[in-house]
């Protein structure tokens, strides 16, 4: 998997197929590759090229375990659009990568031809800025959640009640959640404390580019009216909520969530 030097930090990165450049941004805590399940092969079969990556904080790429922000984010991803051949490019994002994705198509327009945003937010909400604080909180102090007890939690936050009233479904999901485990590297770390950030609504009413901001019915993590939000603000914008599908969507839903974008793609 190749490597650049990118706005003073090392970006692994991957690309496939061949044509119209899409960047896929990852959210917190996730490697690029969780692209490659669904997104990618879906996006290659269309005809594009499609680059994933690590942000930064996910190793190989730097941690950057001292901190960073998200316009650091933003110009890591911008410059691998220019190492790609420049722009401008589809782009899409998830949570985090979202919220990259929206920053980046404001404060570089030229780089961005088509904005999907994925359970995406634009403001600072009591419950998800507690959550966030209290999920530091937990790991500055040390603990490590019992494997099973951390599996459980994270599936009821992340997926929707129709996934995991299947059995076989709900199974496969917690083995994925437990062998994951509870604890976080430095890099992960200093992702989550860009959940402290001030209202952006406002500055997105600048945004120029085409938007397409998908919300998931059942997201818990990212409400969907969080997401119709930023719809709300973006001149233009377009919103679509997928059922049944709770913040990893793009993973529950994968064949509804990739036809939206690829028709958004199109247009």
């Amino acid at each position: 998997m190749p490597s650049a030097e990118l706005n003073g930090i090392t970006i692994n990165y991957r690309v496939a197929g061949e044509g119209d450049l899409v960047v896929l941004v990852m959210g917190t805590g996730s490697p690029g590759n969780v692209w490659s399940a669904h997104q990618v092969p879906a996006f290659v079969a269309a005809g594009y090229r499609v680059a994933t990556f690590d942000n930064r904080g996910i190793p190989p790429t730097d941690e950057c375990a001292d901190g960073f922000t998200v316009d650091d984010m933003v110009r890591d991803t911008a410059a691998l659009v220019e190492h790609l051949g420049g722009g401008p490019v589809r782009v899409a994002g998830t949570s985090l990568g979202a919220r990259v994705t929206q920053e980046l198509a404001l404060a570089r327009p030229d780089l961005v031809s088509h904005a999907a945003l994925l359970a995406t937010y634009g403001r600072p909400d009591p419950v998800r800025t507690s959550l966030s604080l209290g999920e530091r909180e937990l790991h500055d102090s040390g603990v490590k959640l019992p494997s099973k007890y951390h599996a459980a939690v994270t599936a009821l936050r992340y997926l929707s009640p129709a996934t995991l009233a299947d059995p076989s479904s709900a199974r496969d999901w917690l083995d994925l959640f437990e062998y994951g485990g509870s604890s976080v590297g430095a890099g992960v770390r200093a992702q989550m404390a860009l959940n402290d950030f001030g209202d952006r609504l406002a500055d997105y009413r600048r945004i120029s580019v085409p938007c397409l901001v998908v919300g998931f019915t059942d997201d818990r993590t990212l409400p969907p009216h969080l997401a119709r939000e930023v719809a709300d603000a973006i001149p233009g914008a377009k919103y679509a909520e997928v059922a049944d599908a709770g913040h990893l969507g793009y993973m529950e839903k994968p064949d509804e969530v990739n036809a939206l974008v690829l028709e958004f793609f199109k247009s």
